[in-house]
């Protein structure tokens, strides 16, 4: 490898001995070939990391696929005996569902503050979801409502962990254009898991119903915590760590690593020092008084408030009268369709750096869906309208990855607000497991109008938002045009 790649004075002095020649033209002409082969080294490297880090942060997909079954399957085990075991009533059933976002809340800003300070995400986030297994496979053995309350509040409690640290170890790694597909990977893992955790769920109901004397829904969380145990040990030999200390990599590797996030931070358009260590409460006291922060996290807890409906899809897709097994078989297409779209959605989002505009017609094509669903309960409409409104996580997974983007640096804050951002999300659907009641059934007119209420106030605070950024961004312009810059440093995406 060249050892010009990052050492500026390494080039400039391969030109001096040049000049000493005396031979100004040939100076010229090896100058722009060393630029070229210096770009080219690089590119190649470049290309060769990415998809090593690629394939290594690839297993966080998988876990968020648990992550959200061991979350949902309750839901699940709804249809199969769930309430009736455990002799529930009244609003019960929806205050089990909602107690793993109190858990869910309380721990998202402390787990990243401590995930950062520790800095070893490999052992850290697969500890957290070993934990979370065992709590899973401890839900199956539950005999009576505390039992389950308690369970579910733990388990929400260890998988805070699990989404902010993700979002955290990503934006650590990838540049800001590339943040928008490697988000939408991720939750895809979330989509999936909706639909196949649904197909999963439906092969355990009804194959293993009375094995060893338990019922079929206690078997399911059986089954389900184990595999989640397993994959999260197999996890801590695959993740990465941060770009400074993870051990696999090679030394131009890590330089690159390093070298690529300070270049996309752009620190003279910032006025930051990327050297300054920032310690966890600094960061701490940094996003607490950002108010874009809060701003974003008040506009997240509106949209998961209109997706609260995901919670109870299994129930939702019942309302077009299957069964047990047809009803979960049916929850799977609409999902993989939502994946796919995130997919596209995403990488079109990075390529054109742009974030709102996407937000606003997953969220206008979500809104349709709950019309459709409010005015008729004909079966073929229904379950377009379940398409519709899955499509609003496209929209989503973007709003994370410009969340992400919009505090780029230093790690510390960033570390605070992602967790902050998302645990305070949790809000909705904490309000969203109680929009739902059965007595709204089967037509749910009145959560779906409340869904609506809701994306209505999200986009319009996605708009604010992104005119705001706008304006900040015109404003780093005309600064460097007073100071003469031809270059255009960092720029919020929009």
């Amino acid at each position: 490898m060249s050892s010009n790649l990052y050492d500026p004075e390494a080039k400039a002095g391969s030109v001096h001995e040049i000049e000493i020649k005396g031979t100004n033209d040939v100076n010229n002409v090896l100058s722009d070939s060393e630029d070229r082969k210096g770009h080219s080294d690089r590119t190649s490297l470049e290309k060769k990391f990415l998809r090593k880090l690629d394939i290594r942060m690839s297993v966080l997909v998988l876990i968020y696929i648990l992550n959200y079954i061991d979350r949902t399957n309750t839901s699940s085990a709804r249809l199969q005996g769930f309430e009736q075991d455990l002799h529930l009533q009244g609003q019960q059933f929806s205050t089990i569902m909602s107690i793993l976002f109190v858990g869910y809340i309380i721990m998202q800003v402390p787990s990243n503050m401590f995930l950062n300070w520790m800095g070893r995400p490999s052992i850290y986030l697969p500890a957290c979801m070993s934990i979370w297994g065992v709590i899973s496979i401890l839900t199956g053995v539950t005999e009576n409502f505390v039992g389950a309350l308690l369970t579910r509040f733990f388990i929400g409690f260890v998988e805070a962990a699990f989404f902010p640290g993700a979002l955290f170890l990503i934006s650590r790694w990838y540049k800001r254009d590339e943040v928008g597909l490697r988000t939408s990977i991720l939750y895809c893992g979330s989509l999936i898991s909706n639909g196949f955790g649904a197909l999963i769920a439906s092969g355990i109901l009804a194959d293993m119903q009375g094995k060893l004397g338990h019922a079929a829904w206690r078997w399911l969380f059986y089954i389900e915590g184990s595999i989640t145990i397993f994959v999260a040990i197999c996890a801590m030999f695959i993740l990465p760590d941060f770009p400074e200390n993870t051990r696999w990599l090679t030394p131009e590797e890590r330089q690159l690593a390093i070298t690529r996030l300070q270049e996309d931070v752009a620190k003279s358009s910032l006025d930051i020092d990327l050297n300054v260590y920032v310690s966890p409460l600094q960061g701490l006291w940094m996003g607490l008084t950002d108010w874009r922060m809060w701003w974003f996290a008040a506009a997240a807890v509106f949209q998961l408030l209109a997706q609260s409906f995901y919670i109870f899809f299994p129930t939702l897709s019942a309302t077009m009268g299957y069964g047990t097994t047809i009803s979960l078989l049916l929850c799977a297409p609409p999902w993989v369709f939502s994946a796919l779209l995130a997919f596209v959605v995403s990488r079109y989002s990075d390529k054109t750096k742009q974030r709102f505009i996407f937000i606003a017609v997953s969220e206008v094509f979500g809104i349709v869906g709950f019309i459709i669903s409010i005015c008729t309960m004909h079966i073929a409409a229904r379950y377009i309208s379940l398409f519709l409104m899955a499509q609003t996580y496209a929209g989503l997974i973007v709003f994370y990855a410009w969340m992400s983007n919009t505090f780029p640096w230093p790690p510390a804050k960033r570390a605070v607000c992602l967790g902050f951002m998302n645990g305070f999300s949790q809000i909705g659907n904490i309000s969203g497991s109680y929009i739902w009641p059965s007595t709204w059934g089967p037509t749910y007119r009145y959560s779906y109008a409340i869904c609506i209420v809701a994306a209505v106030v999200f986009a319009v605070m996605c708009y604010v938002m992104s005119a705001h950024l706008i304006s900040l961004n015109k404003k780093i312009e005309k600064e460097e045009e007073d100071n003469g810059v031809l270059t255009p440093g960092f720029r919020y995406l929009v």
